[in-house]
């Protein structure tokens, strides 16, 4: 079980070489307030001086100390580490009469050594004013510092800055909360331990680090108490009850320890022989509790502790780096190896991203969009929905009134008055309301380009992520793809616009469902008419209705074979209408006596009640031009997307891969186009490093044996 804790430093090392903390090791955190006696703590626990002193806050900067166990037979076992040349090196220089039963190693600064520790202490206080700045501030990238020494036993503990109230100095405004977050960032970790630490000479409710402690660990499962300064207490007093666990219970103990004074520290005293100060102390003071408190009792709870701790967190913490491990190889693998052969490299990606264009438009890509309509789906969408229901929705008449309709007819019949409606009134004011067809179907067209142009992006989003690798090739297909479709505009909307004017070029009065339209109009007016009479003229001897009749039925018949027939009236109908509906209002005023009226300053009447005549020829006229309109729309609606899908979508699925490959695929352009961004080397370096990582501490706990955990 002794190996369990090298195995976590093991770890540790690994996963420092790449700067992640995605594994939560387990690990000793030391928590407490500014001159609470954390310093005096570690110090003690390793034996020598090499913490910054001073006042305010000292420790800027988390400090993940690694205490190995060495003895003076596996010293240059563990001094020369395999894998590590250099080392192998240092171990030669201690060998040759240095005193050197004692060194310390910086991640930082490499393979160093240090076995000076002041100089060690000197190159903590560097490291902190290098990243923190000599403001007083604080950060939360941790320096690593690993000691050798037969002194110690094997632990790993991060020092974090003392918690503190009001800034001081030229201390940044929230430095409280600053310091609070980094202590929560590393005692959240479930895989720590807390060591809780507090000055003896103050009240035990109200210490900061248990308080802290217990926002994370409630049930104080991994929370160990540290009492300081034993020998502070005011006389009469002792700490009794606070060791004894009556004032404030903690599950995994309460350890009292005495620290040095800053006399002691200023005359150079050894925390040797403060150590044996501190067991004297002791065994005065409490000596019930002697063998249960003081600095080595600590350090081996501490070491019986994280051992128990890492047996428990090993099977979770070996699962965890399996899965990343996983994660970090999918990861890798989707960034791609470094190219070797451009030339196919450059002709796979152009016609990957060809055949996914096209299966995005025929529906069969390998990524099916779920929270939007795209591609193929999208344009049968702006065809049958968006397109369809914009020209259903356009009325016919629109922008037609009567008076528009019954001008268009006495333009077109010139100074005579005419028997019939003019043919040609009714061609004018259809192709009129046609040519309104044209605007939705140059913008069903715009529409389908604007989608074709964006399953470039959804292409480069899922199908084909190797061209994110390749910056300059992907913004090339872009603009290739871009000018494809450019170029096919202009020709898609000349052939939607011909077909407007196809429309246009040629009214089509025999067209079938148009003479069925007219015929049923035919009969509907004329029965319309028969009724008005029948109303309005005086009744006649039936001798005389019968003869009429008859010549009524003829004309009946005659004037169905052409619809400008059922435009005709009767006189009698004619006289009678116009004797009915004569507007008053557009008579000339009396003239007075002796004086003419001119007949030319009467102005044409704009608005006026339509006669009879005039409301039936404006009413054949407009259902005329209804029912022509609606077979126009029924072909415009059929054949605009057959012309879009032919002159722009079919086009460009035909010639998308030969314009990628004509415009690209050439020697000049292979090393610009396959360049790959710094961003993405970066990325599969640090994902590769990552793996390596992961794979070294699958291995280190792998060779854990079953008997190393009991």
């Amino acid at each position: 079980m002794e190996a369990l804790i090298p195995v976590i430093n093991k770890l540790q090392d690994v996963f420092n070489t790449v700067g992640a903390d995605i594994i939560q090791l387990p690990q000793i955190v030391v928590v407490g307030t500014q001159s609470s006696g954390k310093s005096s703590v570690l110090e003690s626990l390793v034996g020598r001086d090499l913490l910054p002193r001073g006042t305010g806050v000292v420790t800027r900067r988390p400090l993940i100390l690694q205490l190995v166990h060495v003895s003076a037979e596996d010293r240059q076992k563990m001094a020369g580490d395999e894998n590590d040349p250099a080392t192998w090196k240092n171990a030669r220089q201690l060998s040759k009469g240095i005193d050197a039963d004692e060194w310390g190693k910086f991640l930082h600064t490499k393979n160093k050594i240090y076995t000076d520790f002041d100089e060690i202490r000197q190159e903590i206080e560097n490291e902190t004013e290098r990243i923190s700045g000599n403001n007083k501030g604080i950060s939360p990238e941790p320096i690593h510092l690993k000691i050798y020494s037969p002194n110690v036993v094997n632990l790993t503990l991060v020092d974090l800055p003392g918690m503190t109230k009001v800034p001081v100095g030229d201390q940044p405004k929230d430095i409280e909360l600053q310091i609070r977050e980094l202590i929560l960032r590393y005692i959240s970790n479930p895989n720590s331990i807390i060591l809780a630490v507090t000055a003896a000479n103050t009240d035990m409710a109200t210490s900061e680090a248990l308080k802290i402690a217990r926002e994370v660990d409630p049930d104080g499962r991994r929370t160990l108490a540290v009492i300081t300064k034993l020998d502070l207490m005011d006389a009469g007093t002792d700490a009794m009850d606070v060791l004894m666990g009556r004032v404030i219970p903690v599950k995994l103990g309460i350890i009292g320890v005495v620290n040095r004074s800053q006399l002691d520290i200023n005359t150079k005293k050894s925390i040797a022989d403060s150590i044996r100060n501190e067991y004297a102390f002791l065994q005065k003071k409490y000596p019930s509790l002697a063998n249960r408190n003081g600095t080595k009792y600590l350090a081996r709870t501490l070491n019986r502790l994280l051992m128990h701790h890492i047996r428990d967190c090993l099977p979770e913490l070996k699962t965890r780096i399996n899965v990343l491990a996983a994660q970090y190889q999918s990861l890798l693998n989707s960034y791609g190896e470094p190219v070797d052969d451009k030339s196919a490299t450059l002709l796979q990606l152009i016609t990957k991203f060809a055949t996914e264009y096209c299966n995005t438009i025929e529906g069969t890509a390998k990524y099916i969009e779920t929270s939007e309509l795209c591609g193929g789906a999208r344009i049968c969408y702006i065809f049958h929905e968006t397109f369809g229901r914009t020209l259903e929705s356009v009325d016919p008449l629109g922008g037609l009134t009567t008076i528009d309709i019954l001008t268009a007819i006495r333009n077109a019949t010139g100074p005579r008055p005419a028997l019939f409606v003019p043919e040609v009134s009714f061609e004018l004011l259809v192709k009129r309301q046609v040519k309104r067809l044209e605007e939705p179907s140059l913008r069903c067209v715009e529409l389908v380009h604007e989608e074709m142009q964006r399953i470039i992006q959804h292409c480069s989003n899922y199908s084909t992520q190797e061209l994110l690798r390749f910056p300059k090739l992907h913004d090339a297909i872009v603009e290739v793809v871009t000018c494809l479709l450019r170029k096919r505009l202009p020709v898609t909307n000349d052939m939607v616009h011909n077909l407007v004017a196809i429309e246009l070029a040629y009214i089509n009065t025999k067209h079938p469902d148009f003479a069925d339209a007219c015929g049923l109009m035919n009969n509907n007016i004329e029965e319309q008419r028969r009724n008005r009479l029948a109303r309005d003229l005086p009744p006649v001897p039936r001798d005389k209705a019968a003869t009429t009749g008859g010549a009524g039925d003829g004309a009946q018949d005659s004037g169905a074979s052409n619809w400008r027939g059922m435009l005709k009236s009767s006189k009698a109908e004619e006289a009678l209408s116009e004797e009915k509906t004569k507007p008053a209002a557009i008579l000339p005023a009396s003239p007075q006596r002796g004086h003419a009226v001119n007949l030319l300053d009467v102005p044409v009447p704009v608005a006026r009640k339509l006669s009879a005549r005039e409301q039936r020829d404006c009413e054949v006229i407009e259902r005329l031009i209804k029912s022509y309109f609606l077979i126009v729309r029924k072909n415009i609606q059929d054949s605009v997307p057959k012309a879009v899908m032919h002159f722009l979508v079919n086009h460009v699925k035909d010639t998308l891969q030969s314009e990628l490959v004509g415009q690209l695929y050439k020697s000049m352009l292979l090393e610009d186009l396959l360049t790959e961004s710094e961003d993405m080397a970066q990325r599969r370096k640090e994902a590769a490093d990552m793996l390596q990582a992961l794979q070294r501490a699958s291995q280190i706990i792998a060779e854990i044996r079953e008997t190393h955990l009991w």
